[in-house]
């Protein structure tokens, strides 16, 4: 990967090759511009690149200083005040809070492969439901498929397994630190 360009998917353009980055570059007056098509896109524009899996990297015109991640929240916010959010005020209180704390780095990459494992999940699933009938489908979320309950409880598995590396760690630090003041447990 690129440093600091996003991309949703590991789906590559040609096999065994990196997909291409698209270059973005935001000016001044606030306008961005798509160095592939040479002209300018919406806010709107960047999160269908998103959408379609492309590689993304985001650049201010005139110092070339990384701008991905602010284009990236912008769009979240976008979508959160757009009327159907995705949390509620009390994960985004949580969020915040978790800022500064010494669980901050843990958090992210929790965050992070739980988002993975969920999209992984969905990926299966819609590439095993390809061939399946709207009745099928509805007898299968009926039924509560074993598979489904399968790969929920691999999600909740590996959710549980990170949690477990992070609270190990975190005692880990805490006893080095004890230690350099000369406190045991």
């Amino acid at each position: 990967m690129f440093p600091g360009s996003f991309v949703v998917s590991d789906k590559q353009s040609t096999a065994g090759a990196k997909p291409a980055q698209r270059v973005i570059k935001k000016y001044p007056n606030r306008r961005l511009y798509d160095t592939d098509t040479s002209t300018y896109i919406t806010l709107a524009e960047v999160r269908q690149l998103v959408m379609d899996h492309q590689v993304v990297v985001v650049r201010d015109a005139k110092t070339g200083e990384d701008l991905t991640r602010s284009i990236l929240l912008q769009i979240i916010l976008e979508e959160e005040a757009g009327g159907a959010p995705m949390f509620t005020e009390a994960v985004l209180a949580n969020i915040i809070r978790f800022y500064g704390h010494a669980m901050q780095s843990f958090m992210g990459a929790y965050l992070e492969k739980n988002v993975q494992a969920f999209t992984d999940i969905q990926t299966k699933l819609a590439e095993q439901s390809q061939s399946v009938t709207p009745e099928m489908w509805a007898q299968f979320m009926n039924l509560q498929s074993p598979m489904l309950k399968g790969m929920m409880g691999n999600y909740v598995e590996q959710s549980q397994s990170v949690l477990t590396q992070m609270q190990e760690q975190m005692q880990k630090q805490t006893e080095q630190m004890l230690g350099a003041f000369g406190l045991k447990r």
